[in-house]
């Protein structure tokens, strides 16, 4: 089916969303849960080899702590940034596949950390300022991580970028994010109450300090189940704004349509930067 590029309503862009992601779950569930998957193994690890007994005065535990923030942040660019190849082959009615989509950001997982980092970093300083400069500026750099990897720019040009973008339709971004963390938090809770009600349960005969062997295995296995389920959404819904704002902003469904009449490869102009 081809994909007719036209200006999308805020209802219009979510069944959008919702539908790639139903048509394409092996696809975009693959790319996040591969990564999300190094991330497990290195967790379930440290259970092992009881890390987490080590105590917080211990060297080991804030290695191990400082290892995990380090491949969590790989493992969330290597996600994000492949899930937005992933979807801008799919919008654009090209082959996606989970090795292209990887293969669309060889080499570049360690400058999209970066730049996540970055533009995180300004986003935690605005929430430290009262909470709403936090929400504003995550608002206006929403578009940061697509636009880093389909147009290939660093942090300031992403940040720009971004904020020209999103201006006019911050409102319908922060629909999406509120939606985002609905269904996050309400998937995290399905498995969290059962959970934490066995914890209670089991330390009732023992030591209410003590956490047991098994819950140490199983929080991290639902947490991996829960990012690999849900955090393909937000990623795809963002990817989506961006071409959506680029078709009102720049003519970019013109362009895409001319790219295809000249006979020329779609994907040239899903980077062509404006002008």
């Amino acid at each position: 089916m081809t994909t007719t590029l036209r200006p999308l309503g805020l209802g219009e862009l979510l069944d959008r969303s919702f539908f790639l992601y139903r048509k394409h779950f092996a696809l975009f569930v693959g790319i996040a849960a591969l990564p999300y998957l190094l991330l497990l193994v290195f967790q379930l690890t440290g259970v092992v080899l009881g890390t987490q007994r080590a105590g917080v005065f211990s060297a080991l535990y804030w290695a191990w702590l400082l290892a995990i923030m380090v491949i969590q942040l790989g493992v969330t660019a290597a996600s994000q940034g492949a899930t937005v190849i992933a979807v801008s082959n799919v919008h654009l009615d090209r082959e996606a596949t989970i090795s292209s989509a990887f293969a669309g950001i060889k080499g570049r997982i360690f400058s999209i950390a970066l730049i996540t980092i970055g533009a995180g970093l300004g986003i935690g300083i605005g929430f430290i300022l009262l909470i709403i400069p936090g929400i504003i500026l995550a608002l206006m750099w929403a578009l940061v991580i697509p636009i880093a990897v389909l147009e290939d720019t660093g942090l300031g040009d992403s940040i720009s970028r971004s904020s020209a973008l999103t201006k006019g339709s911050r409102l319908r971004i922060l629909v999406i994010y509120i939606l985002y963390f609905f269904l996050l938090y309400t998937f995290i809770l399905l498995w969290e109450i059962p959970m934490f009600a066995a914890i209670g349960m089991f330390a009732r005969g023992h030591n209410p300090a003590m956490i047991p062997l098994w819950s140490r295995i199983v929080i991290p296995i639902c947490s991996f189940l829960s990012l690999s389920l849900v955090t393909p959404l937000i990623t795809i819904a963002l990817s989506l704004t961006y071409y959506d704002q680029r078709v009102r902003k720049e003519a970019f469904d013109l362009q895409h349509m001319m790219s295809i009449l000249d006979g020329t490869t779609p994907g040239d102009t899903a980077t062509a930067l404006p002008g």
